[in-house]
């Protein structure tokens, strides 16, 4: 008698298993064997227990260290969700729940993604299969619990921050120029506390802090993290109350631990200056330093240059400056600054012999003759070489006013400058200096 044999039982069906593992912080990171190593084994060890149901490891290592579980934006996250889109992943482990994330509703959206794929999710140290309603519903209580834990932590930190902020203590952050931090505490830096000393004074005298910015640009100042000291910056360091010895937590000061680099007198008379009108600032400082070219000087890639100055010595050194290295730093401009005083003489006499130019003379009578009835070019020639050694009488104010009149853009080139002259101003001009005459002689 035959018996039947059993007919041949077919091998699992192979689950391609991704073990993730992450830590919050990068504490303990560069040790042999740290918790990301120790996770790693857990994890390795489950999926090797369940080789008889198919379950292989994947060769590559998903591990996120120093990243919170509260935000998706985890490089190893990303590469695991991108090769889950890719189908190269049917498992996932992790030795928590709370390793894949703190946030229910970001797991959410990742098991959403997981059931798109039908991957399934597993963690080894707390029982369940996302694929049935029961193990669905134990991960989201085990994961409310797991954010209910994150925001009790969150709070517990908050009021100690702000407790800690009441008395007075420094809690952390980039530490204000002027100051370092030593055993968690700030200490002035006596060299660079000269500089904030200086910054706060000079904007008392100049009343402006664009035009302060410009001067600290020229001379290359910077905070204590290599950046100039533009305008934004001024003005974060003129209103911050750090300086005067005050911890701010919420809008709400309290005293500080730390001594203060400007005195109270000065901190309030700068506070009091920000409240003015800026228009009345700007105003006060334009008349203080005059700018023969300004609104019609530009840099080699076309960007306006602007007024600016500073004190050295007590002497008063004017230059232009490129409005790229105001906003961006002095990176791509080839020319970022000129001395005022120099490039105002080259266009000055630059327009002086350009005013005796035959080219310019017959331009300008041709013109004239539509506004000045009867003006030959003879008069024209005679009134423009006798205004030329005029100028030097001329009050800065008024040379100011001619130049704006005769001139219409300053190009300064790496290594030239270019000057287009207004002929129209150059006819306004000519009204001014022959007017009377002609005036006279019609009347005669």
């Amino acid at each position: 008698m035959s018996k039947k044999l059993p007919a041949p039982t077919s091998p699992p069906q192979k689950l391609r298993c991704a073990v993730y593992t992450r830590k919050s912080s990068e504490e303990g990171l560069e040790m042999e064997f740290n918790s990301l190593d120790a996770q790693r084994e857990s994890c390795e060890a489950y999926v090797a227990s369940q080789r008889a149901e198919g379950w292989i490891l994947v060769p590559d290592h998903y591990d996120d260290g120093g990243f919170s579980g509260g935000t998706l934006e985890r490089p190893a996250l990303k590469r695991l969700r991108a090769d889950i889109e890719a189908s190269k992943v049917d498992v996932v482990v992790v030795y928590k729940i709370d390793r894949l994330s703190r946030s229910l509703m970001d797991f959410s959206k990742l098991v959403e993604v997981f059931d798109q794929h039908k991957v399934t999710f597993v963690s080894v140290t707390q029982s369940f299969n996302t694929t049935t309603s029961m193990g669905r519903l134990t991960l989201n209580v085990l994961l409310s619990f797991a954010q209910f834990e994150r925001e009790v932590i969150g709070e517990r930190i908050r009021d100690k921050f702000a407790a800690s902020r009441k008395r007075g203590m420094w809690m952390g952050g980039w530490a204000p120029l002027g100051y370092e931090v030593r055993e968690r505490k700030l200490v002035i830096n006596e060299v660079d506390a000269k500089l904030v000393r200086s910054i706060f004074q000079r904007f008392l005298k100049t009343g402006s802090a664009t035009t302060l910015a410009r001067e600290l640009i020229v001379e290359n100042a910077r905070n204590k993290y290599g950046k100039l000291i533009d305008k934004g910056i001024l003005y974060k360091m003129l209103s911050n109350p750090v300086y005067v010895g005050i911890a701010m937590h919420k809008g709400v000061s309290y005293p500080g631990e730390h001594v203060g680099i400007i005195d109270r007198k000065i901190w309030d008379k700068v506070q009091a200056q920000f409240q003015e009108s800026p228009r009345k600032r700007a105003a006060a400082t334009r008349a203080q330093t005059p700018s023969l070219l300004k609104g019609i000087i530009f840099g080699p890639t076309g960007v306006a240059m602007s007024p600016t100055h500073t004190r050295k010595d007590g002497r008063l050194y004017r230059y232009y400056l490129s409005q790229s290295v105001l906003k961006q730093g002095s990176g791509d401009c080839p020319v970022a600054r000129v001395p005022a005083a120099e490039i105002e003489k080259i266009v000055i006499d630059q327009v002086r012999t350009l005013l005796l130019s035959p080219e310019i003379i017959v331009q300008t009578w041709r013109c004239a003759r539509k506004s000045i009835k009867g003006v030959t070019e003879s008069e024209v020639r005679s009134a423009l070489r006798a205004f030329d050694p005029l100028w030097n009488q001329l009050f800065p104010a008024e040379q100011s006013r001619i130049i704006q009149l005769l001139v219409e853009r300053v190009d300064v080139r790496v290594d030239c400058v270019d000057i287009k002259l207004r002929i129209a101003g150059v006819t306004s001009l000519l009204g001014e200096v022959i007017g009377n005459s002609l005036t006279q002689r019609d009347a005669a």
